[in-house]
């Protein structure tokens, strides 16, 4: 016994001109069909007429509500992958840069002990240290850290670094892309000097606002960042929790 196997898809490769003209041709019998069982020429006209003046209401109802849902989904799929680059980044680059950049804080017991998220925390918790972000002067000093060693990890990841500029899904996020120029600016900095001894003082305060420009947009992402992982992926958020950068006890085992 042989099956006959109809796909929707044949359908759909119809041209598009003779779909139309199926579907008025299936109109029109449809509607001799009731004209010749119930001959209500008036009833039938009046009918027609109705549906043919309300036909621009529902075409623009359906376009537009079409189009919204077409939007959100596009958006949400955006979000998912631009949400993947900035994991790719903070595991590639920015968890490790958070916890070298902390080493040129004058004091960073405060901002330490303030940017600490835990499993417990609460969406109220996240606004709160984004709150007191906001308020922080942040200050870095280019001689209290060791600036030999950020220069050598920077260089290393300058692949990972164009990879990701290159990323189009980050043109609709600008606070990231303002993240990844500070950067990328930080490393071509210490790149251009063949050494990082003996600078004056001068140049020394230059490289210190960079690092704070570069500090400054990094936290400010990351806690979006954990945010992010804590409402969409808890055991991913777990893992950020226990090697949290700003947290210089953070253990990665589970105790």
């Amino acid at each position: 016994m042989f099956l006959l196997e109809v796909s929707p898809l044949k359908f759909l490769r119809i041209p598009r001109d003779r779909i139309v003209w199926l579907m008025l041709l299936v109109s029109l019998v449809l509607y001799l069909i009731d004209y010749f069982l119930f001959p209500r020429a008036e009833e039938i006209g009046f009918s027609l007429m109705s549906n043919i003046a309300f036909l621009p209401v529902y075409v623009l109802f359906v376009t537009l509500m079409i189009e919204r849902l077409l939007k959100e989904r596009e958006r949400e799929a955006m979000m998912k992958k631009m949400n993947m680059v900035i994991g790719i980044f903070f595991s590639e680059v920015g968890t490790r840069l958070l916890r070298d950049l902390l080493g040129f804080f004058p004091d960073g017991k405060e901002i330490s002990q303030r940017l600490r998220p835990t499993v417990h925390w609460k969406d109220a918790d996240f606004i709160a240290a984004r709150e007191f972000l906001k308020t922080r002067d942040i200050t870095l000093d280019s001689r209290l850290g060791d600036l030999a060693a950020l220069k050598l990890f920077l260089s290393e990841q300058k692949g990972v670094m164009l990879t990701l500029l290159e990323n189009p899904n980050l043109l609709e996020h600008a606070a990231f892309t303002d993240l990844l120029w500070a950067v990328f600016h930080l490393i071509q900095e210490l790149q251009a000097r063949h050494s990082l001894e003996r600078l004056p003082e001068s140049d020394l305060d230059h490289l210190s606002g960079d690092l704070k420009r570069a500090f400054g947009h990094i936290l400010t992402e990351w806690l979006s960042y954990m945010w992010h992982l804590r409402t969409d992926y808890p055991y991913l958020y777990s893992l950020a929790v226990r090697t949290n950068p700003m947290n210089p006890e953070a253990r990665a085992e589970v105790v």
